[in-house]
């Protein structure tokens, strides 16, 4: 199991997410065409991004040990890291929107990014549901598991492969170049790198939150019907 749930993490976790919203809010950012104030987003939207694609990635790994060995506690590892990486894809998605309204003119273009981003959601949704439709805890925990490698195997070409194949106004996409290729300047990589970073170990932190929580109500249930 992570063993990253110590005093110094949380510290770390915290002072990132808030030099990332001071700096992200009030440091320069390059005068852009279209995107003004509006690039500020990249340090909330993208490493949104980069963090569900851990989470995802840990929950995935951790579905493939649970049906190597069949310990309980993998499938919960597994869960709780797969909720907290759709919420960030979720939060992702938000702040695209927001993004997309001011650049694009709407919050929904059909961009083909955005269209792979929210197909790769509902597969994950599905995850969710498919769990609270089995009733035996061993069978949908390999269920769940064959599932999710499945669901992380849709999530890599729909997020990185597909929408560069196609003409998109997303960038780094369609031909289109990155933000690190032509505006993410000295200023702005200050910020974006440690909001990776931050990002990311909320989403552990929560996780890991959420793996105890389930422990301690499995724990309980356990004991309420043994009395």
């Amino acid at each position: 199991m992570l063993k990253l749930n110590k005093p110094w993490f949380k510290i770390l976790t915290l002072l990132l997410l808030v030099y990332t919203c001071i700096y992200g809010l009030l440091g320069p950012v390059p005068r852009l065409p279209v995107l003004h104030e509006t690039i500020r987003v990249l340090y909330f939207h993208v490493p949104m991004w980069f963090g569900m694609v851990i989470l995802l990635t840990v929950s995935m790994v951790y579905g493939i040990r649970y049906l190597r060995n069949g310990d309980e506690q993998l499938d919960d590892m597994s869960l709780s890291f797969a909720k907290t990486g759709i919420v960030f894809g979720v939060l992702g998605l938000l702040t695209g929107m927001v993004w997309a309204n001011y650049t694009w003119g709407t919050p929904w273009h059909g961009d083909p990014k955005q269209t792979a981003a929210a197909i790769a959601m509902l597969i994950y949704f599905a995850y969710l549901v498919l769990r609270n439709s089995i009733e035996d805890q061993q069978r949908k925990a390999r269920v769940s598991a064959v599932y999710n490698v499945f669901a992380y195997a849709a999530l890599i070409p729909l997020l990185f492969i597909l929408p560069r194949l196609t003409s998109s106004m997303h960038p780094g996409s369609g031909g289109n170049p990155g933000f690190n290729t032509y505006d993410l300047d000295s200023n702005m990589r200050l910020v974006f790198y440690p909001a990776v970073l931050g990002w990311t170990f909320l989403g552990i932190w929560i996780s890991l939150l959420t793996f105890r929580f389930r422990r301690l109500y499995s724990e309980r249930m356990k004991k309420i019907y043994e009395s």
